[in-house]
């Protein structure tokens, strides 16, 4: 049994149009944005506005200024792949801050745990704590949405993406279901993309390509350039019987990047 990773519904029914009543300068960002995705290399049946917001990949939300890093950085040549940006060295310690509602949820709260714990055993440039917390570097917000899987964006301005946000329906799934889809979506946050990201039916049982940007979708060296069903985190779709821990390739990608 396939779950998509992200379920998001779409309020508007052609891309850029807009929900009556928006303001011309939301409009306007949208259409730089969704103009910035399709010059660096995205195709625009992956790209959707979901409530005046741009999303790639089902569930990767990109901002004005994440769109234009994206075209502002070098080319590089194209199982793991990343975005252009990334989180800088100056950060250290990333505070994962979960709301109220989201610690209601018992399995969110403990998959968020393990999440965390997944990140810090890896021995990286940078520590995850659960806030509140003091000394943080950046910081992420944990929050809770509708349906079943989860959303997140990618880094800016060499700070993680801000928000995660996480399906309720999780807590119909086991605790270690919730630590994979958090942990997935920290890993967009951090600047990874979908292991198969250029044929979403590896994972999802149907779907194309992302689309293979030499901008948006960097291979990282020491991974695999194929992916296989329950070969990592940052597949697409999650099933399941997921265990919510890194599988090789995963670890090998982290530690190459931080």
């Amino acid at each position: 049994m396939f779950k998509s990773a992200a379920v998001l519904v779409v309020s508007c029914g052609a891309l850029l149009a807009g929900c009556g009543g928006e303001a011309d300068s939301q409009l306007g960002a949208q259409e730089e944005i969704v103009s910035n995705l399709i010059e660096a290399g995205f195709p625009e049946n992956d790209i959707m506005v979901v409530d005046g917001d741009v999303y790639v990949g089902r569930d990767a939300h990109v901002t004005l200024e994440t769109s234009r890093e994206m075209l502002q950085a070098g080319h590089e040549t194209a199982e793991q792949y990343r975005t252009t940006n990334l989180v800088g060295t100056s950060v250290t310690k990333i505070c994962v801050n979960p709301t109220a509602t989201f610690n209601s949820y018992s399995r969110l709260s403990e998959g968020l745990d393990l999440a965390i714990e997944n990140y810090n055993s890896q021995g990286l440039s940078f520590t995850m704590v659960r806030g509140p917390a003091t000394g943080c570097s950046a910081s992420i917000a944990a929050k809770t949405t509708s349906g079943v899987g989860g959303s997140a964006g990618f880094p800016k301005g060499g700070k993680p993406y801000g928000t995660i946000n996480i399906g309720v329906g999780l807590q119909d799934y086991s605790v270690d279901v919730n630590e994979h889809v958090i942990t997935h979506e920290l890993g967009h946050t951090i600047g990874f993309r979908h292991s198969d990201y250029y044929n979403r039916a590896i994972s999802c049982g149907s779907g194309g390509n992302e689309g293979a940007s030499n901008v948006g979708a960097i291979h990282i060296p020491g991974t695999p350039t194929t992916a296989t069903v329950g070969g990592s985190v940052m597949n697409s779709c999650f099933r399941s019987n997921e265990s919510g821990e890194w599988s090789s390739s995963d670890r090998t990608a982290l530690n190459a990047l931080y």
